[in-house]
């Protein structure tokens, strides 16, 4: 098969396809013939050497679609439709960047679709994700005010339409002036531009601060985001746009306003039940939902997909076809 391999963490130079022997599932494990599989912040961080306990040389990738090719010992039948993320992809063991890959039956989600490859594979961390995040980590309820700091990301994309689709008023950032329109065009309500702090364009919207902020930029932006939220309103942290993970010097009371709540969100596989993700592809087979923009690559232009993930060129979900893909 061909596959990806990280031989190690630095340009992407480093991502190389090579010719792999199948890999064999041991019972309880699950082999997928993959068709696609989306690009994640997750392996642009394992290339740029900030993943901690991985050997290397790696296939990355913690998410794939495809078809069940082999799952002894396993409910799952050869041919069934499936998605496998997380449980340590691409980290602890191979990933997703290949045209087979094997995985825990844990992370594994079966469903039926008749959508395109190209648009299944942007979908399942994207989706578990913000699905994650509004439902976990914020609570989020009809008729209430969102923030979402990093909002032409896919996550951001995703949430935004997640959000709107619940009844909630959707605030979302971006630092490039030109992508407001697609904010507004993919149902933002009120598109920001980011120049560092949001918080009083926030607060001139939804005077006593907004309900819930979904932070995807990470630690940079994280206090001005806290700023613009309500007392009694939840800021949740799911997402490290900017690579900064850590909060130096913490200290809660000086650092967070009073009555303002902090939670993250960080999900697996088991975070997104079948029937979830089912209800949502059949809402964009339906056309009724939308994920928001994404750009489709072959697997031979997987460095040219890193070259855009890492420089923000493209906005919303980059998605790769293996080229078996019919």
């Amino acid at each position: 098969m061909r596959a990806v391999v990280l031989t190690a963490p630095g340009p992407v130079d480093n991502l190389q396809i090579r010719e792999l022997a199948v890999p064999e599932p041991a019972p309880g494990w699950v082999r997928i013939a993959v068709r696609a599989f989306g690009l994640n912040r997750s392996e642009l961080h394992l290339r740029r050497g900030l993943a901690e306990g991985v050997r290397f040389p790696i296939v990355p990738g913690i998410e794939a679609v495809g078809t069940v090719d082999a799952a002894p010992g396993s409910d799952l039948r050869p041919g069934e439709q499936v998605a496998a993320l997380m449980g340590g992809m691409g980290r602890a063991y191979d990933g997703g960047y290949a045209e087979y890959t094997v995985v825990p039956r844990s992370s594994v989600i079966p469903f039926h679709s008749d959508l395109p490859w190209a648009v299944l594979g942007g979908v399942p961390e994207t989706l578990q994700t913000a699905y994650g995040s509004l439902t976990t980590g914020l609570d989020l309820r009809p008729g209430q005010t969102l923030l979402i700091r990093g909002g032409t990301s896919a996550l951001g994309y995703a949430t935004a339409a997640l959000a709107k689709d619940l009844g909630a008023t959707v605030l979302a950032t971006t630092r490039q002036k030109d992508r407001l329109d697609t904010l507004a065009a993919h149902g933002v309500d009120h598109p920001i531009l980011d120049g560092g702090a949001v918080a009083a364009q926030a607060r001139r919207i939804a005077p006593d601060g907004v309900d819930a902020a979904l932070e995807l930029v990470g630690t940079p932006t994280l206090p001005d985001t806290l700023a613009a939220t309500r007392v009694h309103g939840t800021v949740c942290f799911a997402g490290m746009l900017s690579d900064q993970w850590t909060v130096p010097d913490f200290y809660p009371i000086g650092y967070l306003p009073t009555g303002v709540r902090l939670t993250a969100y960080g999900g697996e596989a088991i975070d997104l039940p079948a029937p979830v993700l089912q209800r949502y592809l059949d809402r964009i087979a339906g056309g009724t939902l939308s994920l928001g923009p994404s750009h489709t690559y072959r697997l031979d232009q997987i460095r040219e997909a890193h070259h855009a993930l890492d420089t923000n060129t493209a906005s919303g979900k980059l998605v790769v076809l293996t080229g078996s893909e019919s």
